[in-house]
């Protein structure tokens, strides 16, 4: 490996590490925004389950009472309740997991069933930390190595084709 080619494998494991190292920060953004999700969700889902016990229905009988109703509104209404309470209890369920897993895999589990809202906000007001976490670093060190295998592999693919030029002008002309 030339110079060039080992500088520029270099810059592109640094920008890989910097990039990665991000993973586990990210994740904690995103663990703090399904925390509010959950807890703003969880005021509606209890609320309901209350005016339910209220007039003895649990909540698989409001729901189906919302479900019989000969009202549009009615009908849609519990669609959209039954809707709250499943998004309630997948986040509930994806924060459990996150929670329990090792941080250096938590970036994993998100990535596996993120919630595309939770996701797609966390994204837009995601802010870099500096990773000094162990995760972070492991993520930086991952982001290191994978990018400076993909700029060696690039390098590699560019002498190649260098070279097949090269051998293809030396070919004797007919």
């Amino acid at each position: 490996m030339g110079p060039i080619a080992r500088i520029f494998a270099i810059v592109a494991g640094l920008a890989g590490g910097a990039v990665f190292s991000q993973a586990p920060e990210f994740t904690q953004q995103y663990r703090q925004r399904i925390g509010g999700a959950i807890d703003e969700l969880r005021v509606i889902v209890e609320d309901f389950n209350r005016q339910a016990a209220q007039h003895q229905l649990d909540r698989q009988q409001a729901l189906r009472a919302y479900a019989q109703s000969s009202d549009d509104f009615l009908r849609d209404r519990g669609v959209s309740m039954q809707s709250t309470i499943t998004r309630y209890e997948t986040l509930l369920a994806q924060q459990l997991k996150l929670g329990t897993a090792a941080p250096v895999a938590k970036p994993f589990v998100l990535l596996r069933n993120a919630d595309d809202v939770v996701f797609a906000n966390t994204l837009r007001d995601f802010v870099p930390g500096v990773p000094v976490s162990f995760a972070g670093l492991v993520w930086g060190a991952i982001g290191f190595v994978g990018g400076s295998v993909v700029a060696a592999l690039l390098g590699f693919g560019v002498r190649r084709i260098i070279r097949k030029r090269g051998a293809y002008r030396q070919l004797p002309r007919a």
